[in-house]
């Protein structure tokens, strides 16, 4: 037990600090390509940290051929929209609240509206097309070709959010790996801690999940509740850490777009291979996930269009939806 709980906690400090050096390494990519925070945080930031996440699922459904396999796959799939538009959105609220709380921010989030916008209407543009979808296609085979038109929608996005106009960061962090090793900022050495970064998030996340599941059967908490609340939390973890490092460091829009380019990427890429390869019939838990992150992404959207700003406390509403969610389950 004590060696479960030292591992648990060991795993969580490897995520933290991976997160640490992974926020500085694509801070420094997009300096050296003189990105926009748009691209960095929507793009660069959110695939990354995503990666985990959605290799599982997918390996699930194409490699492993069964009932159960597909279940699982499809309820991760959807799971991660989920977390990130509730409790992802609850986290990086809070965290902007207890930093200001400290005197160490504003109280107000100031991230580019016009990035965050962007990232909502897509999500809730491809992800309502996906929703419907899996009505239509038991009465109509239309999957396969809105997997593509949702994979082309993604492309169009990554191309819509390089030609944005955020603007590029200006106070940036010396890199790290320069620090410690007295080495030129190159590209070669940005990219290595990147990749090291990311190892290190993917391999954290493992280990959390591998002692969290271990834990979980010691103290007897049911598979069901594994599976749909501790493990999509585990995984989800890196984009949230991420969130609340950006906003103690006053990038908001880095913290923003970090979850919301997730949410796209998330309901893109992942959707459109689960719709190819199951039968994409989303029923009961996996059918209220979507439809309560699509609620909570689509108040926050009409918030920042018609107030023109974004308030923690609207973010933090995305756990309304997740206590509802929980609800259900239990």
């Amino acid at each position: 037990m004590a060696f479960m709980i030292a591992m648990f906690s060991l795993s969580l400090i490897l995520i933290l600090a991976s997160c640490i050096y992974f926020t500085n390494a694509v801070e420094w990519l997009g300096k050296k390509l003189n990105l926009s925070q748009g691209v960095i945080g929507s793009i660069f930031a959110a695939v990354g940290t995503a990666m985990p996440e959605t290799i599982i699922p997918i390996i699930a459904i194409v490699f492993h051929k069964g009932q159960a396999s597909e279940e699982i796959g499809v309820g991760a799939i959807v799971g991660a929209p989920f977390m990130l538009s509730t409790l992802g959105f609850f986290v990086t609220g809070a965290s902007a609240i207890v930093y200001a709380l400290f005197r160490k921010r504003p109280f107000k989030i100031t991230p580019s509206l016009t990035g965050f916008q962007r990232d909502m209407s897509y999500f809730i543009i491809i992800y309502s097309v996906a929703v419907i979808t899996s009505f239509i296609n038991r009465y109509l085979n239309i999957k396969t070709a809105i997997s593509i038109f949702i994979l082309l929608s993604y492309f169009i996005y990554v191309a819509h959010t390089f030609s944005s106009k955020e603007d590029s960061l200006k106070d940036v962090d010396n890199l790290f790996f320069s620090k410690h090793f007295h080495l030129d900022t190159t590209l070669y050495i940005i990219i290595l801690q990147l990749v090291f970064s990311l190892f290190g998030i993917s391999y954290g996340a493992h280990i959390f999940i591998k002692y969290t599941e271990q834990l979980s059967a010691l103290l007897g908490v049911p598979p069901a509740i594994l599976s749909l609340i501790i493990t999509p939390i585990a995984t989800e973890l890196p984009e949230k850490l991420n969130s609340i490092l950006w906003i103690g460091q006053k990038k908001d829009t880095l913290a923003l777009l970090n979850i919301t380019g997730a949410m796209v990427f998330q309901s893109s890429v992942p959707v459109a291979i689960g719709m190819m390869f199951t039968e994409w019939n989303l029923t009961g838990l996996t059918m209220l996930t979507t439809v309560l992150a699509l609620i909570s992404s689509y108040i926050s959207l009409i918030y920042a269009a018609s107030k023109k700003s974004l308030s923690p406390f609207i973010l933090m509403a995305g756990s309304i939806f997740y206590c509802i969610f929980l609800l259900q389950l239990l």
